[in-house]
């Protein structure tokens, strides 16, 4: 039964690697997997002191500390629900996410969050805090105990596969966010199928550079990690750093690590204006969350001497959907997600029936990973798990080996006069644009074809583009339709917590510019 949970999985490789490292802040401290069960076991037993109940949702706002993770990982092992949140969000927002999740207690590092703080007294959530200033100690919890005597891990807080562990929200891309509870059981089948694709062993280490609200970097990095009796190091700033980034990786013999594109090209674009002296000899860098432009993958490669590996992943499914494989294992593709791991995945025509390779449709998978639905969101549910699937909302089409191609968001497919264009598509050859660092393809609308393809691109540093001549190299290599109508040069885009750049977001500032007539230019 241990092995259908994730805390069941961490325990197991607590017992199995005891004495290698887990967890390092960066130039401060070490654990050990077993001294990081040890941290969890004592935590958990303060939450139950505390109150905390089976089934209670536990909102957690806090950098990429130890913290963090110890608590995440006690909140889980009461059979609580952890409720991860972005320390940056306004108070309307905390107010939006802790109502909507129902949480009965908001807990941050000691330094506090003004925002989070103000919307927990407004809903009446108790605010606590939690710190390790010493990893010999246990981790300290600011609330008083509500129980006398100590607080005993019992039979009533056995974890099961069933027991709803982790809540989340989508990004809402096109909607409100919707709630997404992950169990036990889907949080273990996902950390055993990036386990198993990446081969991951207790020789493995990473750097985590992807915030630890968001599930990329919660379970690709760091769970995942735990789970194989590796080890990861947080930045000693608890977020990322380009200029960290490599050292940290050397100095604590990193083998790998997963990031989104935007991070990706950050490093890349560094490495072709201040290279390191040395580099790690990584087995791969993954990449997620966003599509990674071929030419942006084939540089990487070349700068950095790993392959590189573009994988496919969503909330609702834990993370992980497909990827592409290690190179022992078969070639990898670039402009692919790859092959699906550990789930059925069929691409579904709008009458749920499956479509033949090379025929795009919607993208839809089933496994143990994958939630039984979204919170209080009948009409969400109904659109989303319809012919036995769950619906991504993605059009792909799968080709003759069985890698997946993604051609985009079904809302953001371009639609200029009937023909419909995929934004990837103009992305890649954007990207592929010597000069050209960062690149976004969006729709506008348009009087006389609905809509329009506009772009933004961000130079790289030191090289000067103008729109002239990027519309130029499209016609080059896109058909005609295909060519964004305007260029904004610029030298920032919109993106989301996560680093990943929506396109919505793009579109929206970007014309509010246009009707603003301050349209930000690079070097402005």
């Amino acid at each position: 039964m241990e092995a259908l949970t994730l805390t069941g999985t961490l325990k197991n490789s607590a017992a199995q690697f005891p004495s290698r490292r887990a967890v390092s802040v960066s130039g401060r401290f070490d654990l050990t997997h077993s001294r990081l069960h040890d941290l969890v076991e004592e935590a958990a037993r303060l939450l139950i002191s505390h109150g905390v109940h089976h089934g209670d949702v536990i909102a957690l706002t806090f950098p990429n500390t130890v913290e963090y993770v110890i608590m995440f990982l006690a909140v889980i092992r009461t059979r609580a629900v952890a409720a991860p949140l972005n320390s940056a969000y306004t108070a309307e927002e905390f107010d939006f996410y802790l109502s909507d999740s129902g949480s009965t207690l908001l807990i941050t590092s000691v330094e506090g969050n003004g925002a989070a703080q103000a919307a927990a007294a407004k809903l009446c959530i108790p605010h606590a805090t939690a710190s390790l200033p010493d990893p010999s100690l246990p981790i300290s919890l600011s609330l008083p105990a509500r129980q006398s005597g100590p607080a005993e891990l019992g039979p009533a807080h056995h974890n099961e596969p069933s027991d709803v562990a982790l809540f989340l929200h989508t990004s809402g891309t096109t909607s409100r966010p919707k709630g997404v509870p992950l169990t036990q059981l889907n949080l273990a089948a996902s950390v055993k199928n990036i386990r198993s694709v990446y081969r991951l062993t207790e020789s493995d280490s990473t750097v985590l550079v992807l915030p630890l609200f968001h599930v990329h970097g919660l379970i690709a990095g760091l769970l995942s990690s735990l789970s194989a009796g590796s080890a990861v190091t947080l930045p000693s700033s608890g977020r990322f750093s380009a200029s960290s980034f490599w050292p940290d990786m050397l100095a604590y013999g990193a083998t790998w690590y997963t990031a989104v594109p935007t991070i990706h090209q950050i490093l890349l674009d560094r490495h072709f204006n201040s290279p390191e002296k040395a580099y790690p000899k990584l087995r791969f860098i993954r990449s997620c969350s966003a599509s990674l432009a071929p030419a942006i993958m084939s540089r990487m490669e070349e700068a950095f001497g790993a392959p590189v590996l573009e994988a496919y992943a969503m909330t609702e499914a834990a993370h992980l959907m497909a990827s592409n494989p290690l190179p022992e294992d078969g070639p990898h593709k670039a402009g692919s997600v790859g092959r699906p791991v550990g789930q059925e995945m069929a691409v579904l025509d709008e009458s749920g029936s499956q479509l033949p390779p090379n025929i795009p449709g919607e993208v839809c998978v089933r496994g143990p990973n994958v939630t039984k639905g979204y919170k209080h969101n009948p009409e969400a549910n109904k659109a989303g798990f319809r012919f036995g699937w769950f619906h991504t909302g993605d059009i792909g089409f799968v080709d003759e080996d069985g890698f997946l191609h993604l051609v985009g968001r079904i809302k953001e497919l371009i639609n200029r006069g009937g023909e419909k264009i995929s934004p990837i598509e103009v992305d890649a050859v954007l990207l592929s644009h010597p000069d050209v660092a960062q690149g976004v393809a969006f729709g506008v609308p348009d009087d006389k074809y609905g809509e329009e393809i506009n772009c933004a691109v961000i130079p790289r540093e030191g090289a000067k583009v103008e729109e002239g001549e990027i519309v130029r190299y499209c016609k080059k290599n896109l058909a005609s339709f295909k060519v964004p109508k305007r260029v904004f040069i610029t030298n920032e885009l919109p993106k989301t917590a996560t680093g990943k750049i929506q396109r919505r977001l793009v579109a929206e500032h970007f014309l509010s510019m246009v009707s603003a007539a301050k349209v930000p230019k690079f070097g402005a």
